[in-house]
This record gives C-alpha cells, sequence and structure tokens, in this order.
C-alpha cells in the first residue's frame, strides 16, 4: 500500500506558560523534502476556572487531576470542533500535546493532562497524544519534541530558538541533530508581571523600566543547570531555584526582577549562538517571547556581527509550536521515528504518541 503524501492535521499546544490554546490546522507534503502550510490558526483563551486549575494541576491530589484531564480533553475537543466547524474544514487527525503537569525524566515522569479518548470523542476524529512517555522510559528527556520539525521543516536556519514557557534550542553539530532547554523563559517573566498586575510584560515595556540587579544576575547565572552538559530539560518544578535568589533580593521590585531576568536569559543564549564559518549564521526565532521587545534589542546587540536573527513571520512565530505537533503527528500516523535520541538522550530514536480512534 503507497504510504499517502499530503496530510491535513490539527495540531494543539497548551504551553508551560498556560495563557490559552494554539489550534492550527496544517497541510504537510512529503516530496524529495517536507513542506508545510499553516492554512488556519487560532488561540483560544482558557476559560478562567480552567486556566487556574491548570496552572495549579502539579499541586492537585489525584481524583482531581483526574476529572481536570477529562475536563480539559474535552474542551480541546469541544474548541476543535468549533473550529472545523467555522472553518470548514477537512481534518484527518489532531495531534495533541497537552498540558504539562511534571515532568521529571530523571524519575521516568513526563505527565500531560488532557485526555486523548476525551479529546477524540467531544470532536469525532483521531487523536494522537503522549508523545513524550516513549522517550522518557527509553531514558530520555521526552524534551525537546519540536526539534524534528526544525530538522526537517525549518533546515535553512542554523539556530532554531523557541521563547515560550522555558526557552529551548536546536542545531546540528556533527551531522546530528542536538537541542536542549537553555532557561526558563515567560513562566518567570509573567510571574513576575502579574506582581505588577499583568498578565505578562507586554514589549517588555516593565522590564524597560528597571535595573539590573547585578549580585541577583551572578547568582542566576551560577545555578547548577546551567553546569549540565548534553541532553537536559527544565519543568515547572525546577523554578524554586530561580525564586529562591529573586526573592531573597533586597531590591524587589518587580521592575528590577523583569529586567535583570531578561539579562540572564540573554546571557544564557549568547554563549550557546557560536557563528558558522564562512558564512552568515541563521537563527529562526518564535514563541511569544519572540514580540518581547526589550529582549529581543537586547539579544540582538549582544550577538557576535555574523550572526543574523531572521524576523520571523508573526503567524509562525505563534503557531509554530502547534504546527510541529501536527507533524509529529504525521510521523506517527506514517510509522517514522519522532523523537531523536541525539536530542533527548533516549537509547534510540524513537516514535512517540498514542492514536485514539
Amino acid at each position: 500500500m503507497k504510504t499517502p503524501s499530503t496530510y491535513k492535521v490539527i495540531g494543539l499546544m497548551s504551553g508551560t506558560s498556560g495563557d490559552g490554546l494554539d489550534i492550527a490546522y496544517c497541510e504537510f507534503k512529503k516530496g524529495d523534502s517536507w513542506s508545510f502550510e499553516i492554512k488556519a490558526s487560532e488561540t483560544v483563551p482558557f476559560p478562567k476556572k480552567l486556566g487556574k486549575k491548570l496552572k495549579k494541576a502539579h499541586l492537585m491530589k489525584g481524583y482531581k487531576l483526574s476529572l481536570l484531564d477529562l475536563g480539559f480533553g474535552q474542551w480541546m475537543g469541544e474548541q476543535v470542533g468549533i473550529f472545523i466547524k467555522k472553518n470548514n474544514l477537512e481534518v484527518e487527525a489532531v495531534a495533541s500535546h497537552g498540558h504539562t503537569v511534571f515532568h521529571q525524566p530523571s524519575k521516568k515522569l513526563s505527565l500531560q493532562t488532557g485526555n486523548g479518548w476525551a479529546l477524540h470523542a467531544a470532536c469525532g476524529i483521531p487523536v494522537i497524544n503522549d508523545f513524550r512517555m516513549l522517550d522518557v522510559q527509553l531514558g530520555g528527556q521526552g524534551a525537546p519534541l519540536v526539534p524534528i520539525g526544525d530538522k526537517l521543516l525549518f533546515a535553512e536556519y542554523d539556530y532554531c530558538i523557541n521563547l515560550g514557557g522555558i526557552a529551548n534550542i536546536s542545531m546540528e553539530s556533527g551531522g546530528n541533530r542536538i537541542a536542549f532547554d537553555i532557561c526558563p523563559f515567560n513562566l518567570l517573566l509573567n510571574h513576575f508581571a502579574e506582581e505588577c498586575g499583568k498578565s505578562y510584560d507586554k514589549n517588555g515595556k516593565l522590564a524597560k523600566k528597571g535595573k539590573l540587579l547585578k549580585k541577583e544576575l551572578a547568582q542566576l547565572n551560577k545555578l547548577p543547570y546551567y553546569q549540565i552538559e548534553g541532553a537536559k530539560s527544565l519543568g515547572r518544578e525546577d523554578l524554586e531555584g530561580y525564586l529562591k535568589i529573586l526573592k531573597m533580593s533586597s531590591d524587589m521590585k518587580p521592575e528590577n526582577i523583569l529586567h535583570t531576568l531578561v539579562i540572564h536569559f540573554v546571557d544564557q543564549i549568547n554563549k550557546i549562538l557560536v557563528p558558522v564559518s564562512g558564512r552568515k549564521t541563521k537563527v529562526l526565532v518564535t514563541g511569544g517571547g519572540a514580540f518581547n521587545k526589550f529582549f529581543i534589542e537586547k539579544l540582538g546587540a549582544s550577538l557576535d556581527p555574523d550572526i543574523e536573527m531572521v524576523q520571523a513571520d508573526p503567524l509562525l512565530i505563534n503557531f509554530k509550536e502547534a504546527l510541529v505537533f501536527a507533524f509529529l503527528g504525521v510521523l506517527k500516523l506514517r510509522g517514522e521515528n519522532n523523537s531523536l535520541a541525539t536530542v533527548t538522550g533516549a537509547s534510540r530514536d524513537n516514535c512517540g504518541g498514542l492514536i485514539h480512534g
């Protein structure tokens, strides 16, 4: 039987920062290489009650967490149904990342809530989810998963950086794709923006008003995570070390903390971006943090002159992760590897995900 070469799949992304559900309807074509088009997209804000529950999911006991898993899956399925009807779409499958509750690969644990059967029952379309667990059981980090998409869909870039709840990067090294989480990002920035009564720091305006806390910056840059080499990933649980340093600051103004975090993130990203010899090095920056003007200005000013930050289309900035999860779903349907051992540290490349329906 011939493997189809065109796929119409919806990708769902609920990021760690917890602001809403990204829905992207994507068409993928396989020729000599893969091509893609985002044909329709939308971010659906979480209802207040649901958003609060998702943010506190890691504190819930088993029964309540199970109810949230079912309720969130059903809600996502309902949103997919509304999206399909509104845009008059033909869809083969839905690929869902889910909302990360626990991520502790050292204990072989990575839990994303958003039940696949509930999602399938609510939208009536085959659903693929639970992309991380196989990799974790094979000794990997289960993250990041986006690099296979970077490799096959964005090969023209030397570095692909995503600035979501956590900042991560992928690149080619010695003929292999490697990737890792660099540092927290919106998870921390949003936390301190909320102390100013804002859900996030629009354009980095609050951070721009602040001043640098030099002692705290030095302490942040010495955190143990930055000494780990090879495959590594961050979860919400890892933020305590950051919060401990920042909350002990003698100058607790949120603007100063935001300013210091921006400089800290610039330091950590800049350490990794090494120019490729003989040509201009191209960096693709996507995710919500790409709209933080203050951060982008500071990062741009710190880069080597041979490194070029490419201005991504706003559609791609907002929906790249949903796009790539749709692509991971396509690879699962084809029975092809969608997680790379060189990225996660697993014992082998693998084809993660469960198909419902």
